[in-house]
């Protein structure tokens, strides 16, 4: 072939950045215990288990073809608590994800584990089917913490099994903490962090307690049993986990996100970046660029309804003003920011004003036509992609 005809550093010679691609989600609706916080779909009855898993596969090969020749990027198992399976299931799914869809031999493949499931045998089989990358549901290494939200692993525990994972090897690996617990101070939460870093952490990611409805933790609050931690504190906590984690070198690419680089979560970049991917089993959620679709979050009847061939999921499709709303709301939670030349509708003209004054107050700064924003303000992510949307 003919030699380059670029100067140096010869720019063809660069990796180019791959086309975006098709994520898997398939969602386990199953956990030992309910968490006083969760509002995520599951069960803590083993009933009926089978029938629905069996469904998750006949709903795979049905939808297989959404997906088409597109080569996937990333597997993910969520829950509800995929570890609680065994391993074989997890396997079964995964080949028949392989048998069906064109897989990259290099995807990111993730599987959300809890510290109590987790033992050197259940590692050594979860890498050995193919999983690259896990995320431990730790949330905190205090037993006083764990027993108030309900977990069903010890303080104990949670230390083994990153410690067992870290050892593994694997790809790469994440861990969950919660701040903005009631009475939690920085001192607690720097210890937190502390034992997360002190085993080699290459990611984590570390969400704020929110009061979401319909769950124990809503009703705990509404009957003054449970006060949540203020605003400042919380403020503050934030604050010192974007430092802890800057001094360690992990980079802050989403509100509740840090990673090492090179392990940044690429199945859930692609949700905020926008990427179709195909959701399978109760309450999951498919995306394909323009329409949501989104699956009866109820065991017994979707898996009643994949038997029978009947309906078990909603779908809408979204108007541009939609779209653009969405890609603001993850967009700017982002450190990549928003292209605003690249939205679906201008906001622009409407919104120059407001802009001009972020950048002015320290919130965020234009790159290139890209708003990103700042580190104070993340603070305020939500409430400045509120104020940005585009008006049907």
């Amino acid at each position: 072939s003919r030699p380059c005809p670029c100067s140096r550093p010869c720019p063809c010679s660069r990796p180019r950045p791959r086309p975006p691609m098709p994520g898997l989600y398939l969602h386990i609706p199953f956990c030992k215990k309910a968490c006083t916080y969760c509002d995520f779909h599951f069960s803590t009855s083993a009933r009926g288990r089978e029938a629905v898993l069996d469904a998750m596969e006949k709903e795979l090969i049905q939808r297989a073809r959404e997906i088409g020749d597109a080569p996937v990027d990333t597997v993910y198992f969520g829950g509800g608590t995929p570890s609680l399976l065994e391993p074989a299931r997890i396997a079964s799914f995964l080949q028949l994800a392989r048998d069906l869809l064109r897989v990259r031999p290099d995807a990111e493949i993730t599987l959300e584990a809890n510290p109590d499931d987790v033992t050197a045998e259940r590692l050594a089989q979860w890498k050995a089917m193919g999983i690259t990358r896990l995320s431990l549901g730790t949330q905190s290494f205090r037993a006083d913490r764990l027993a108030w939200m309900g977990r069903a692993h010890t303080a104990e525990q949670a230390r083994q099994s990153i410690a067992l994972i870290a050892n593994a090897r694997f790809s790469s690996w994440t861990i969950d903490l919660i701040y903005g617990l009631p009475g939690m101070d920085l001192a607690e939460w720097d210890e937190q962090l502390t034992i997360a870093l002190d085993h080699g952490m290459p990611h984590l990611s570390a969400y704020a307690l929110t009061v979401e409805p319909r769950t124990a933790l809503a009703h705990q609050v509404k009957h003054g049993t449970v006060v949540p931690g203020d605003d400042e504190a919380v403020s503050a906590q934030f604050d010192h986990l974007m430092a802890r984690m800057k001094a360690a070198g992990l980079v802050h690419y989403e509100i509740s996100n840090f990673g090492l680089p090179g392990h940044f979560s690429r199945h859930n970049s692609s949700y905020w970046e926008g990427v179709p991917y195909l959701g399978i089993g109760p309450s999951a959620h498919s995306f394909s660029g323009t329409t949501r679709r989104w699956n009866v979050a109820h065991n017994a009847r979707y898996a009643a309804a994949v038997e029978k061939g009947g309906p078990f999921s909603e779908t809408e499709s979204l108007t541009p003003v939609q779209r653009t709303n969405e890609q603001l709301l993850t967009g700017l939670r982002t450190h990549r920011g928003v292209q605003l030349d690249a939205l679906p509708v201008d906001i622009r003209p409407r919104n120059e004003q407001r802009i001009v004054h972020y950048v002015a107050q320290g919130l965020a700064h234009l790159e290139g036509g890209r708003l990103v924003l700042t580190e104070r303000g993340r603070h305020f992510a939500d409430r400045i992609a509120m104020e940005l949307f585009a008006e049907a």
